[in-house]
């Protein structure tokens, strides 16, 4: 297949891109290299040191005789430039991942909100209605999140997608109705994904368009097969308060000796998933495209459920570090459970790869090879979803005076 990967550049689609390639598929990145100027806006590098994208993909020619394309769009900004660039090359699947996907950069100020809302909901309706426009029969395949949901507990699994209800008709008798699963967004970030659902079902019912939504969990761990060929295809990692995902900014803090951060009670119970079933995902979703005029079809892309406070304990326990509980700079709830439905994954034959210390050593080994180009100032969440919290999250970013437990 002829395959265009929106943000290939990014932490997820630099690894999908060379999983794909490595599978024979033609792959175009579309990229504005945004993520690489937030780097530069927030002071901060990923740990793993990243090479140019122009050189990243000569690197892949030169070590597999594969070429990956590069084409520097602002798909947001750029409209006529991605219809124009849809309508040369046809490509027959898209891979969205070109939008800002960071939570607490969603919620720094009201300008990063502005920024975060134009970019995403530009983005996926432009591409959308380029796609209309210019007839291409391609699957769109987006990358979305469970943070759609939110993380309050009602006792049931969340369904993939869509929830059956019983409605009352004029008649008094009842009727079946299928919606989509109510969202709850718990940030700006988390709202664009909600929007883009509506996006998706809209231009799916009025112009037949194919469609996959995959709500990913919070992804871990940095290497892939493909990343793993030659160090300057190394996946970026990044471990700065805004961009860091909760497990990796523990890994590379108990790597360099910093306590290990967890907000709030750590109760916070979330969906997760290793970076190599991300991209495994996304190469099951591209075989198992709806068919014209289908609704949207929608994928739970996580493999296991954990509590911030027990990863903590499990990686302090791992490498000997201490755990430092800190004023939560979100507003949610203190506890949740959570329980996710992802059976349309193991039916297409996904083999989960588990949270194991053996994958974790991995990790702390990448984290403390690269420890040098830490800035440990940058490791403090302290983008606040209130000015409030913000002034207790900014009193003690090392968490020192705090409860701490080895």
């Amino acid at each position: 297949m002829k395959i265009a990967v929106l943000g290939g550049d990014g932490f997820v689609g630099w690894p999908t891109t060379l999983h794909l390639s490595d599978q024979g598929h033609e792959v175009h990145i579309l990229d504005n290299l945004s993520r690489r100027w937030i780097d530069t806006e927030l002071g901060v590098q990923s740990l793993t040191p990243m090479d140019s994208i122009q050189e990243r993909t000569r690197i892949w020619h030169q070590q597999t005789g594969r070429k990956i394309h590069f084409h520097l769009i602002d798909i947001a900004r750029d409209y006529e430039i991605l219809k124009g660039w849809l309508a040369e090359h046809r490509p027959d699947a898209v891979i969205h991942f070109a939008e800002q996907r960071a939570a607490p950069y969603s919620m720094k100020s009201d300008r990063h909100k502005t920024y975060t809302v134009n970019n995403n909901v530009s983005a996926t309706h432009n591409l959308l209605a380029a796609l209309v426009e210019t007839g291409i029969d391609a699957h769109l395949v987006h990358l979305g999140t469970m943070g759609v949901y939110g993380y309050s507990s009602v006792g049931a699994a969340i369904p993939e997608g869509y929830l059956p209800v019983d409605v009352e008709t004029l008649s008094g008798d009842k009727a079946e109705q299928e919606i989509l699963y109510p969202t709850r967004p718990g940030s700006v970030y988390h709202m664009t994904k909600s929007l883009d659902q509506i996006l998706f079902q809209f231009y799916a019912q009025n112009d037949g368009l194919r469609i996959t939504d995959l709500h990913q969990g919070i992804v871990w761990g940095t290497h892939t097969e493909q990343t793993r060929g030659h160090e300057q295809l190394i996946n970026r990692f990044d471990y700065d308060g805004d961009y860091g995902t909760v497990l990796n900014r523990f890994l590379i803090q108990a790597a360099i000796g910093y306590p290990l951060t967890v907000h709030g009670t750590g109760g916070q119970t979330r969906a997760f998933i290793h970076i190599q079933d991300s991209v495994r995902c996304i190469e099951l979703a591209l075989g198992d495209a709806p068919a014209a005029g289908e609704r949207v079809k929608i994928f739970n892309q996580m493999t296991e459920t954990h509590r911030v406070r027990d990863l903590a304990e499990m990686v302090a326990r791992l490498a000997g570090a201490e755990v430092a509980y800190l004023p939560n700079p979100r507003k949610e709830a203190p506890e949740n459970d959570l329980v996710v439905r992802n059976d349309q994954f193991l039916a297409l034959g996904l083999n989960p790869t588990r949270l194991e210390e053996g994958l974790l050593d991995e990790i702390i080994e990448v984290s403390r090879k690269y420890a040098h180009r830490v800035d440990r100032s940058r490791i403090p969440a302290v983008s606040a979803w209130t000015r409030e919290l913000g002034a207790k999250v900014e009193r003690d970013p090392e968490g020192k005076k705090l409860k701490s437990v080895s």
